[in-house]
């Protein structure tokens, strides 16, 4: 390392592997003197240029391991963990044995590729958003120095589901579910059908959330972490009226918590099966009841969204898709009012040259 004077400035002049590091320090040669200093220091103890110790080696599963359980466990729903329990089960395969700082940009895409043979846009980038945040805390959390998830982008031109079931169709679907998943799975697709809410939030219902005199289901815990009060059909009410109390939950487990995701799928898929209606998840009993509601005259879009509970109206209109046979009855609605009040011919005035 040198020190040296130009003129009236003092500079510092050294390199450090490999590069040349030339800094002008000003008029003092006790000040360049201290910032020589410094830098030895700062060289000596592996901080110079950002520099720093390596991050101990941790293996992908290990990590995810502590990532369900010191974030996802905590900062999310239950639903939400049980769901990315899964995923990062089917990442523990993808990156088996691999060390988190092991794993390249390059393989990430390959996964994603190899993954849309297999899945939707939608749910391959729903996983991806899941592997982002995993590295992104991993970087926070001083495990890696840089994501290699950061550059990967996800897949564009995601199509919106627009499943959802015709009145005929319900009263088929709700005939199977009788005796299934011990007597609940019909009182289950009821309420979701009739009310819109999501499968955790019936899952989790309890009775105190139940107001037969107010006629209303309260959420307190929803997906946007804001209360949304719910009116009961009297569909709903009987329904609800007609079970057996069994501690808070409405719909307990046998050992008196909440009924596991896994369980109420193959019920639900068994009710399907019976039913012969394919393509077709849970959550498309809430696309059913925004899509029957908005089909019927004097329903306004805006009452829909409070309903669901959406914040923004583009949300709701993704849920509530209009049939073609509702958008041929609307149309006929332009057309007998145009038939009423025919236009009137203009008349035609010539003027003179």
């Amino acid at each position: 390392m040198a020190i040296y004077q130009r003129g009236k400035n003092w500079y510092v002049d050294f390199t450090f592997k490999g590069q040349r590091v030339r800094e002008s320090i000003g008029p003092s040669r006790k000040d360049a003197d201290k910032v020589i200093t410094k830098k030895k220091t700062e060289i000596i103890e592996n901080k110079y240029l950002d520099i720093r110790k390596e991050p101990d080696p941790v293996k992908f599963h290990d990590f995810g391991k502590q990532y369900l359980e010191q974030w996802a466990r905590t900062n999310k729903k239950p639903s939400t963990y049980s769901r990315e329990l899964y995923i990062m089960r089917m990442f523990d395969k993808e990156f088996e044995g691999k060390y988190i700082h092991e794993i390249t940009s390059w393989q990430i895409e390959k996964w994603k590729s190899e993954r849309r043979k297999i899945l939707e846009a939608a749910s391959v980038n729903r996983e991806l958003c899941l592997l982002k945040h995993m590295f992104t805390m991993a970087v926070k959390w001083k495990v890696l120095k840089e994501s290699p998830v950061k550059d990967v982008k996800r897949f564009k031109g995601e199509t919106k589901r627009v499943r959802y079931l015709m009145p005929g169709e319900i009263q088929k679907l709700l005939s199977n579910c009788d005796g299934l998943l011990r007597g609940y799975l019909k009182p289950i697709v009821t309420i979701a059908v009739h009310t819109g809410m999501r499968k955790g939030e019936i899952q989790s219902l309890t009775w105190p959330q139940v107001s037969f005199e107010q006629g209303i289901i309260t959420l307190h815990d929803t997906k946007n972490h804001e209360r949304r009060d719910i009116p009961m059909d009297e569909t709903v009410k009987a329904t609800l009226k007609a079970m057996e109390r069994k501690g808070d939950l409405v719909f307990p487990s046998r050992n008196g918590t909440r009924i596991e995701d896994a369980q109420l799928h193959i019920a639900f898929h068994e009710a399907l099966t019976k039913s012969e209606i394919t393509d077709f998840r849970f959550h498309d009993l809430r696309h059913t009841f925004a899509s029957n509601l908005v089909m019927q005259e004097g329903v306004e879009l805006n009452d829909v969204r409070e309903l669901l509970g959406h914040k923004r109206m583009e949300m709701t209109l993704r849920y509530a898709h209009l049939s073609p046979k509702h958008k041929t009855r609307v149309i006929n609605i332009l057309d007998r009012v145009m038939s009423q009040n025919p236009p009137q011919a203009e008349k035609v005035v010539q003027l003179r040259r």
